[in-house]
């Protein structure tokens, strides 16, 4: 079992910055993948970067490249999400979610943990 808690959230003006973390209990934190994904109002959760356990290559959407980064801290069990240069369309719950071992494509339902979620909403 891995429990996942983020943090970070906030109301931020456009073109502003936020940096979310999420801390994940247990001893194998290297071994899951993490992922952040985000759901808008009344939209589908959708995928924002990933990175797998030894953070080797992360994944971004096309959407977020750019001016997210994602990266992890095996030593401290976390995996961060900075988002620089935020935009009204980046209003959302973010999650951060994990799965065991890793993977190249990323979808919400491949992924076996997950947080509550963070709000993070943009003004314009």
């Amino acid at each position: 079992q891995v429990q996942l808690v983020e943090s970070g959230g906030g109301l931020v003006q456009a073109g502003g910055s936020l940096r979310l973390s999420c801390a994940a209990s247990g001893r194998t934190f290297s071994r899951y993948a993490m992922g952040w994904f985000r759901q808008a109002p009344g939209k589908e959760r959708t995928f924002v970067a990933a990175i797998n356990g030894y953070g080797a290559v992360p994944y971004y959407a096309d959407s977020v490249k750019g001016r997210f980064t994602i990266s992890r801290d095996n030593a401290k069990n976390t995996v961060y999400l900075q988002m620089n240069g935020l935009i009204p369309e980046d209003t959302a719950v973010y999650y951060c979610a994990a799965r065991p071992g890793g993977s190249s494509i990323w979808h919400a339902d491949d992924m076996d943990y997950w947080g509550k979620g963070t709000l993070v909403t943009v003004s314009s």
